[in-house]
Order: structure tokens, then sequence, then C-alpha cells
């Protein structure tokens, strides 16, 4: 039986993305609100860091589009069928993500950020600081079609 538990979000991104889009992340701007029963104190020493690790919960997407069943990439029939823990979008029992955004600057509550791949009014679950060390140990590898799916994932809007 499976433990279920509540959690609260720690903050809101405002700005930057207004709807999901599955390429053309890259360069822009959004803020991650900090909720105000926290102080700012809990940012202290944040601002020397250049990236964070961001939890966020896919709020736009339905409870009911759940897909626990193989399934070819963005549904590209060239590409393998794989299961759910597999894929990196919505169609996830909980719901989650996880990102790394650059850090521009904090001001009070609020921290700048680039390269967030969530939308506006987005719920945070958390926050740190990333710590290349605590990163991936040995040598990372992924399938062909991973490279084959994402070559603009990063790119600009601009650049459609």
């Amino acid at each position: 039986m499976s433990e279920v538990f509540g959690l609260r979000p720690v903050a809101r991104v405002v700005g930057g993305h207004t709807e999901p889009a599955d390429d053309y992340q890259g360069g822009v701007t959004a803020i991650i609100r900090l909720n105000p029963e926290y102080p700012a104190e809990t940012l202290q020493g944040l601002g020397t860091f250049s990236h964070l690790e961001v939890t966020w919960h896919f709020h736009l997407a339905s409870p009911n589009d759940v897909a626990l069943q193989a399934r070819s990439p963005r549904n590209n029939p060239r590409w393998p069928a794989t299961g759910t823990f597999v894929h990196r979008n919505h169609r996830r029992p909980n719901q989650l993500a996880v990102s790394h955004p650059r850090l521009l600057r904090i001001d009070g509550h609020d921290l700048h950020v680039t390269d967030l791949d969530a939308v506006d009014g987005t719920p945070v679950l958390d926050l740190a600081p990333w710590f290349p060390t605590m990163g991936p140990r040995g040598e990372v590898h992924v399938p062909t079609w991973v490279d084959e799916m994402l070559p603009n994932y990063w790119a600009e809007p601009e650049q459609r």
C-alpha cells in the first residue's frame, strides 16, 4: 500500500513562460517568489551560487493524464516505446519535475532566474543550490533518441 502525504509550496513562479512547451525553453527570465511566511534569512548565502535545483509541480496537468504504459517519446514511432519513468513530462504519477535554472540575483523574496522550464504560476515545492559535487558520478550516457528529441530544448523562443 502506498503512503500518501501532502506538500505545501514554498514559492511560486512569476512570469517567464506562459504555457507549457516541449522546446525553446532557453533565455527566458522568471522570478521564483518565496512565500512570505519564510523569512528572507532562509535565502542567506544562496546568492553566491550560480544555479539552483528546483522541484516543482506540473499544476496545469490533469491528474487523469498519467500514462502508466510504455509509449514512444513524443509519440514518435522512430523512437522506442519506453516506460513512464523514462519520460520527463507531466504524465508521471506525482506530476513533479526538477529543473536547474541559473540564478541571476535575489531581491528580498524574489529569486530572478533564467532557463527555468516551468510556467507562470507553477508551485515550487522545494529549492536548493546546485552542488556539482553532488551531481552524477561516472560517465553519463543516454540513448541516441534523447539527443534526437531535444536539439532545441534550450534554444531561445525567438529561434522557432
